[in-house]
């Protein structure tokens, strides 16, 4: 009897142990990753991502929320509250730090020490990953906002040059719609009129955009100096067509690359979408930065950034770590920026090889004299600087200027600054 109970004992052992290799082999890295990509390139950026995480072993989900980016927060909360928060999310700027400080963010620190983030990724950007001191985020890439795309066409016909100044962009508008044709391609969404304005303000005065986009101060907002920039942004609303309302961005872009308009202001997403539409850099439009009065390398940064949540499924955990792997490699980020139209957040990163354009290749250098002038700003418009609530407040205001030509440049100035210390 006695030997019969070793027996049993021996191979209920061998079979537990058994079922535990089985559960190994069949586990795998899983992800859920919870982003506003859905549509164009972004969608395309996204997928290579997916496709590398499932050719290394991952299995690959991906909850895609479009439209802003109060809606992807708000799903976000609201699995958060319910204990199903995903695994990894597409978050930047103050959204990174104020979830980190919620306590449901992974700590990355093992990983970025072993693979060496610190040496590898562009200063400005660490900060942001690094809330508190741990990485709690995985930066994708860095887009620069502040471009202006012209139709070589048009300023060719019309022996315009690039405008370097807003007034030289007033001058070669006046000279454009004399000619009968559009001067500034845009399609009116609060989003892409704040877009807009983040270049107006920043390269009409450089302190005063980061007094009132990066810190908020209201009294800045009421400046002279933020009257003059309404007062710029107003004289574009008239440059632009009567069409504006319900225009796509991508609708926008092919105007100028079409030779309807001669400028569009859009951020760099805008060359991925060129490329794929079969528009040729240098052939049908040209990429430089948007016009600043202070003169040298104006630069306004937007990263795009994955923040990994805590999870008790080992598969989840497991997964995290081979996601924020991937994309931290040089293959990743080559793969997903040629694809976005943005550049890597690795500086360690060749743009002469791999297919990137020129356009992205004039941004790597841009972004490195910028931060060596002292010059480079995060982008308000798309969520870079102030939290999401000023932000949102701000955009409205903005975007009900370009509707309404009866706001004046004072009153759209106090109103900035009315609605921000509301939510103060």
């Amino acid at each position: 009897m006695e030997q019969t109970r070793k027996t049993l004992q021996t191979v209920a052992v061998a079979t537990l142990a058994l079922g535990i290799s089985a559960m190994a082999l069949h586990a795998e890295p899983k992800t859920n990753m919870m982003h506003q990509w859905a549509q164009g390139s972004e969608a395309a950026a996204i997928a290579k991502l997916g496709e590398m995480f499932e050719a290394a072993g991952g299995k690959w989900e991906q909850t895609a929320i479009s439209g802003h980016t109060s809606n992807t927060l708000a799903k976000l909360r609201s699995d958060v509250v319910a204990g199903t928060a995903p695994a990894a999310v597409q978050l930047k700027g103050p959204e990174i730090a104020e979830w980190n400080a919620t306590g449901q963010t992974a700590n990355l620190d093992a990983l970025a020490t072993s693979e060496g983030w610190d040496a590898v990724v562009a200063p400005e950007l660490i900060s942001v990953m690094k809330p508190t001191g741990h990485w709690v985020a995985a930066p994708m890439n860095i887009h620069r906002v502040n471009w202006l795309y012209s139709s070589k066409k048009i300023l060719t016909d019309l022996g315009i040059e690039v405008p370097k100044t807003w007034d030289d962009f007033n001058a070669a508008c006046e000279k454009v719609m004399a000619a009968g044709k559009i001067c500034l391609a845009h399609g009116a969404a609060d989003w892409s009129d704040t877009t807009t304005f983040d270049s107006v303000v920043y390269g009409m005065d450089m302190d005063l955009y980061r007094k009132a986009f990066q810190e908020a101060d209201t009294k800045a907002m009421r400046s002279q100096g933020m009257i003059d920039a309404f007062a710029q942004l107003r004289k574009m609303v008239g440059y632009m067509d009567s069409g504006i309302n319900g225009r796509s961005w991508e609708q926008s872009m092919a105007m100028t690359m079409d030779g309807d308009a001669a400028f569009f202001i859009m951020g760099d997403w805008t060359v991925a979408s060129a490329n794929l539409a079969g528009y040729k850099e240098d052939v049908d439009y040209l990429c430089n930065q948007t016009p600043v009065n202070w003169g040298g390398t104006g630069y306004i940064l937007n990263a795009d950034s994955v923040v990994f949540f805590n999870q008790k499924d080992p598969d989840y955990v497991d997964g995290q770590q081979l996601l924020a792997k991937i994309i931290m490699s040089p293959e990743f980020q080559t793969t997903f920026n040629v694809a976005k139209g943005s550049i890597p957040s690795r500086t360690d990163v060749d743009l002469s090889t791999g297919g990137f354009t020129k356009c992205q290749q004039k941004s790597q250098v841009d972004l490195k004299n910028s931060v060596n002038e002292g010059t480079l700003v995060r982008s308000m418009a798309h969520n870079m600087t102030v939290l999401q609530k000023y932000r949102g407040a701000m955009m409205e205001v903005i975007t009900e200027f370009v509707a309404d030509p009866s706001i004046t440049p004072e009153q759209g100035a106090n109103q900035l600054a009315d609605a921000v210390e509301v939510q103060q």
